[in-house]
């Protein structure tokens, strides 16, 4: 579920739908819904994305015990960990 909405796009284009909001909706709906498929890194969107039917995606993860988890793309030096590198 880590894909960006052009990523997500092409999966989307490959059966014929637009990349819209309400498609990518609907397909990422379908992910959490489906049994058993383990862990989740979400794309941002999806963090705050709710399905179709109401509930905010996060909360469905949770309540089959799967802790979603969001990567993170930007590196920053941070000043109190002495030069090492922090993602933000």
């Amino acid at each position: 579920m880590d894909e960006s909405n052009a990523t997500c796009g092409k999966r989307l284009a490959s059966i014929g739908l637009e990349n819209t909001d309400v498609n990518r909706q609907a397909y990422r709906t379908l992910l959490v819904s489906a049994p058993g498929l383990g862990q989740y890194i979400l794309f941002e969107e999806t963090l705050y994305q709710s399905t179709t039917y109401g509930r905010k995606m996060v909360d469905v993860l949770v309540k089959q015990n799967i802790v979603p988890g969001i990567k993170v793309d930007k590196v920053s030096l941070m000043p109190h960990l002495r030069g090492k590198m922090s993602t933000l």
